[in-house]
């Protein structure tokens, strides 16, 4: 088929930062694109072919938006499951597929696929809601410190809370849970994977994720992670089978744990461009967003490897701040050599949301370290 400056259509359901950035790459290649987003304010309304507004779990929207396209993908894992199955029983390519997006969509059946697939994984259980968990603590089948999650509907640290004491599982959200043991670790890896319909595979180097203490979300993305060979090349192997065994097109983010005695436990996947892999716009020879596109086109991969080392840090609302969003002293860090940032487009502010991020690119990888912590400390997101 002829993806260029032609009549195909590739479908995006979901407008945010991810899609818009996945729009630079279907522009430069002139590929026609349609965004399906709930927001009329959507980051990527302003560079796709057509916008069309609608709820990505409603069955119907979703179906008669796959209907007018001939590849069908997504940016978040949030949208409606029967949908994509009959638009893949009625010719519509989708990658990934409906069958991966179901074992990862709830975290509880993605923890269980990893235990049944003998994949490395953080001791676990499974929870209707919080007053089973509580019980369970009660009876100390499970013991405290470990973390809570909800099985769906979080992001961005939402959804995810450490339980340190009994009085943290309060108010906890009246939703399906799991509960995981903590795990004493090293470092936070993740390795972007990707496959193409025929085949090929490629990974991304590993990369290291610096977490912020309270909100639970990446601040700095270190790429290469500063980490043993043999451990880097443990944690390559383990996404690659995690891929294999979800049999998945397109990316793949695998994010792990590297314990204390240098084993690599998975934490959870990602079925799309994911936040780990924003450093590769600057710092790669393929981005993570160019690789999609060429994955689920079934077009040749491009070279995952890296021209430099790069680090990128999450530009996100200042605690304190809601409204319309001001992006202070960014002036300053554009007069620094090797620093990119990037600007999502959403127009309001609030603490702890992703606003954008900037990509630091340097020969020097303790130098490129330096410099992110000069912009986190300079660039402040702030409101009017």
């Amino acid at each position: 088929m002829n993806y260029f400056s032609s009549d195909f259509k590739l479908g995006i359901l979901g407008g945010g930062q991810l899609g818009k950035m996945l729009l630079s790459d279907t522009r430069k290649f002139d590929i026609q694109t349609y965004i399906l987003d709930p927001s009329d304010e959507a980051p990527s309304k302003i560079a796709c072919n057509k916008f069309f507004q609608g709820d990505l779990m409603d069955y119907e929207t979703v179906y008669n938006f796959g209907k007018q396209v001939d590849v069908l993908t997504f940016e978040i894992e949030l949208v409606n499951l029967e949908a994509l199955t009959q638009l893949e029983k009625e010719g519509v390519k989708v990658y990934p597929s409906p069958k991966t997006l179901k074992g990862i969509q709830n975290k509880g059946v993605q923890k269980d696929f990893y235990t049944s697939s003998n994949i490395p994984t953080a001791a676990y259980l499974r929870f209707d809601n919080p007053e089973q968990l509580q019980k369970s603590v009660g009876n100390n089948e499970m013991t405290i410190p470990f973390v809570w999650k909800c099985t769906e509907f979080g992001y961005d640290g939402n959804g995810v809370k450490v339980i340190r004491q009994i009085s943290d599982m309060d108010n906890l959200p009246n939703v399906e849970c799991i509960a995981e043991t903590m795990v004493p670790f090293k470092n936070e890896l993740a390795v972007i994977v990707c496959r193409n319909p025929s085949g090929e595979i490629k990974t991304y180097p590993v990369v290291e994720m610096e977490f912020h203490p309270e909100a639970n979300q990446v601040e700095y993305v270190i790429c290469p992670a500063r980490i043993d060979e043999k451990v880097a090349e443990k944690a390559r192997a383990i996404a690659l089978n995690v891929s294999e065994k979800f049999n998945h097109v397109g990316l793949l983010a695998v994010e792990m744990f590297q314990t204390s005695d240098d084993e690599i436990l998975v934490n959870e996947v990602a079925p799309r461009p994911h936040n780990s892999g924003h450093y590769s716009i600057e710092a790669s020879y393929t981005s993570q967003f160019e690789n999609h596109l060429r994955a689920i086109l079934d077009l040749p991969l491009g070279n995952t490897d890296s021209k430099v080392a790069g680090v990128m840090v999450n530009l996100v609302g200042a605690e304190g701040f809601s409204g319309d969003v001001v992006y202070e002293n960014i002036e300053t860090i554009l007069g620094w050599n090797g620093v990119t940032p990037h600007i999502y487009g959403k127009k309001q502010t609030r603490p702890f949301r992703k606003m954008g991020h900037v990509t630091i690119v340097n020969e020097n990888m303790v130098e490129a370290r330096r410099i992110a912590e000069d912009v986190k400390n300079t660039i402040k997101v702030i409101s009017l």
